[in-house]
């Protein structure tokens, strides 16, 4: 007997319905992008190594899933390279390629290869697949959609402020009820500075970044177990646990950072977007959070985090300002911010919290039921002028029975069923029946084509 097929874990099968709900993410998102003036691009799924290796920390690195050379890959490594059983040195002389982590450095090594046709300041977005070789858990895959928009190529504060409002936007617009949080590298930066660890800022954001998933004192092991002294620790615990509104810790900050020239440019730049976003009326709560420092290497400035308030699960969007991403393919000087909604979380909390609307999850509207030769050919002259009206409709390929074609309907969830026998045909017009009340009456196709619009 066959073994029964399976797929890696971290992956997914997406039924009709799935894609139908997964599509409803997707063209929400794109739809909000274009209100914004994005322009969509795609990249492929496969880049060069060394065009991702470095941008995402060790520990991104050790997620990127990396593809073996075609051919004799074993040329030009030597017996004893082998024996060494070394896999990373390995992995780097018959892996040329790999499976792109995320959208921004493959956007940015597209920004450097194509500078000479792209208008500046570059809005871009991109939904495409990403793929990391991580520990698979409830709401994190190996293979998942991001939606990201990115402005490059300009420096102003109002590029974050509309990236919030997009944020705002698509979560109103998906009825979930989220908090928006965001921080800025640079007030981190100031904290390393004023605690005197400036040269460990990246362990310090990655432990930082830990906090809601292992707590403070697993947070502060990991910065003592990172050569960080005990009394910079100490002194960094008020700061990471500062409460009150936005205001107020600004107004702290301003106190505590007012020696940290960095700092203070950091706390200048959050007040400018909070400030701005108050006088867009926001239908979702914004939040100043300091423990918020998203460990990827390339932010600069204002970085951004989206939690879900009804559903326990993780960020369900993310991003932030980078000054130099684009500096490492040869182009410097080109700031660059932006987000990415994770579609296939928000796919779960939709879920969740049954949000999906009605007409976004149903697909056919209307099924002709096929009562032989003559009857379908009859139907097939109404599909046509149906059909030509936008409206969702298919007939039933097989003369069976009554019975089989009715479940069909009812398993796809097709509101109506059109019925046509010789009446019916001798009349020009279909007995229409709601599936949903069980109600049927006489239509022609135009008042067909009507009752379906409704």
């Amino acid at each position: 007997m066959a073994a029964k097929p399976s797929i890696p874990k971290g992956t997914r099968d997406f039924s009709p319905v799935e894609m139908a709900k997964r599509n409803y993410i997707f063209n929400t998102i794109r739809d909000v992008y274009h209100l914004y003036g994005f322009q969509q691009i795609e990249t492929p799924s496969m880049e060069m190594l060394s065009t991702l290796m470095g941008k995402y920390g060790d520990e991104g690195d050790k997620l990127l899933f990396k593809i073996q050379n075609s051919g004799d890959y074993f040329s030009g490594i030597t017996d004893e390279e082998l024996l060494s059983r070394n896999a990373a040195k390995l992995a780097s002389k018959f892996c040329e390629k790999g499976l792109r982590y995320d959208l921004t450095v493959p956007f940015a090594r597209y920004v450097v290869m194509h500078r000479d046709e792209i208008t500046f300041p570059f809005k871009r977005y991109q939904i495409q697949p990403v793929w990391r070789a991580d520990r698979p858990q409830k709401g994190r895959y190996r293979e998942f959609y991001q939606c990201d928009a990115d402005v490059v190529g300009s420096d102003s504060l109002l590029n974050e402020v509309e990236l919030m409002q997009i944020v705002d936007t698509v979560f109103s617009r998906f009825g979930i009820r989220v908090c928006i949080k965001i921080n800025n590298r640079k007030i981190l930066s100031g904290i390393a500075e004023i605690i005197g660890e400036a040269d460990k800022i990246v362990d310090i954001t990655v432990a930082i970044d830990k906090l809601d998933k292992i707590g403070l004192e697993n947070v502060n092991a990991e910065l003592k177990e990172k050569g960080i002294s005990d009394e910079a620790i100490a002194k960094l615990q008020p700061i990471i646990l500062l409460n009150g509104t936005n205001a107020e810790k600004v107004a702290t900050l301003k106190k505590v950072l007012a020696t940290s020239e960095v700092g203070m440019k950091g706390v200048k730049e959050s007040e400018f977007i909070l400030n701005t976003l108050e006088t867009m009326g926001l239908k979702n709560e914004i939040e100043l959070d300091l423990t918020l420092a998203r460990g990827l290497n390339y932010y600069t400035g204002a970085i951004f985090e989206v939690k879900a308030l009804d559903v326990q699960i993780g960020s369900i969007t993310g991003g932030g300002r980078y000054d130099n991403l684009t500096g490492v393919f040869g182009m410097s000087g080109v700031s660059g911010v932006g987000i990415s909604f994770g579609a296939d979380r928000i796919f779960d909390v939709l879920n969740q919290l049954e949000l999906y609307p009605k007409e976004a999850v149903n697909g056919t509207e209307v099924l002709f039921v096929n009562f032989g030769e003559k009857e379908a050919a009859f139907s097939m002259e109404m599909l046509l002028k149906i059909r030509a009206a936008g409206i969702r409709a298919e007939i039933f390929p097989d003369a069976a029975k009554m019975k089989k074609q009715m479940s069909y309907a009812n398993a796809k969830n097709i509101p109506f069923v059109a019925i046509i026998g010789e009446n019916e045909m001798n009349e020009g017009k279909t007995m229409l029946k709601n599936m949903e009340t069980g109600e049927q009456r006489l239509v022609s196709v135009e008042e067909l084509i009507v009752a379906l619009q409704k």
